[in-house]
């Protein structure tokens, strides 16, 4: 397969760059006018999309509506929420558009934040970063006491694509106790499964939550305050899937309260969180700036996630991460 137009609506600096214009050969590369660096907005619409087969990138949904040609959209994200739409949906399965994620590029590093932070909090290595910020004394005696061991905890993981399936063998060594909130089974999970009308009590006997969920209808605020109240007063919330899924007041309110052994979030909303949010000060609350899914490759990966799909969908192949 050769001549395809394939238009790149996002910026991924030099050497990405470079390895994308060698390795769309021999087909034609499209530089969109107002190419964006963030994954967290759509780009304006360009008319580098229209003329299109191929995208890459986070094009703007009414181009991709719009394109006459359009065959397959790369999203260098692994979210698709505003993609996510009945227009979109029915316009691709009636036109036989792929579209395709990179949760391949981020279920590694975002698994193995979310596994940090929970041995951080086994650990109680906030109490000792605080410590040494402040009156820098040694409190071997209560931290040893407080400290404790993953293996054989209870974890709820919500959710289950990429993130969560490669947590949950991150976890396996440690021998946990896992409990997967899914909202489709599919009986290849490796631990018991609950869908929505179980949450409650699993919220009840996790010592830690860890949310990998997408934003969508069925999640935003999922996590609610009925579920944050049936919570451990020492369990751990962790959140690297997105913020628009937590009642945030009501997680505020139970850290304020000390109801919660404490939380972790990666994700907030809005994003970036303000200076003077209340969850910035929240006893027992730790904010990461949506790093989760960082890495010092991640623009090359992108790149060559992209590309590795390009080579599949040359040979007419099955495509990686495809969700229509």
């Amino acid at each position: 397969m050769a001549g395809l137009v394939i238009a790149c609506t996002a910026t991924f600096g030099d050497e990405a760059e470079g390895l994308l214009t060698e390795g769309v050969a021999p087909h034609t590369l499209s530089l969109s006018r107002q190419r964006s660096a963030s994954n967290l907005s759509a780009a304006e619409r360009d008319e580098a999309v229209l003329k299109a087969e191929v995208v890459f990138g986070q094009p703007n949904p009414e181009d991709l509506l719009a394109a006459p040609r359009l065959r397959w959209v790369h999203l260098s994200s692994a979210g698709y929420t505003r993609y996510e739409t009945p227009e979109v949906r029915e316009a691709f399965q009636k036109r036989g558009i792929a579209l395709t994620t990179s949760s391949g590029v981020y279920d590694e590093p975002c698994a193995e934040h979310a596994l940090a932070l929970v041995l951080a909090a086994s650990r109680r290595l906030p109490e000792c970063v605080q410590e040494q910020l402040g009156a820098r004394g040694w409190p071997s005696r209560e931290v040893r006491r407080r400290s404790g061991l993953l293996r054989g905890r209870s974890v709820l993981v919500l959710g289950f694509g990429a993130i969560g399936r490669r947590l949950a063998e991150l976890l396996a060594p440690f021998e946990v106790e896992l409990t997967i909130f899914r909202a489709h089974p599919r009986g290849d999970e490796p631990g018991r499964v609950v869908v929505r009308d179980g949450l409650e009590e699993a919220f009840a006997e996790a010592e830690f939550v860890i949310s990998t969920l997408p934003e969508n209808e069925t999640t935003r605020a999922l996590v609610s305050r009925p579920l944050i109240d049936r919570m451990q007063p020492t369990a751990w919330f962790i959140n690297v899937g997105r913020g628009t899924t937590v009642d945030q007041a009501a997680l505020h309110t139970a850290l304020t309260a000390r109801r919660l052994g404490g939380a972790y979030l990666d994700v907030t909303d809005p994003e970036p969180l303000p200076a003077d949010h209340p969850l910035w000060q929240a006893p027992g609350c730790w904010i990461t700036p949506h790093a989760a899914g960082g890495q010092r490759e991640e623009m090359v990966a992108l790149v060559q996630h992209f590309l590795d799909n390009l080579r599949r969908f040359e040979r007419g192949t099955a495509l990686v991460d495809r969700v229509i």
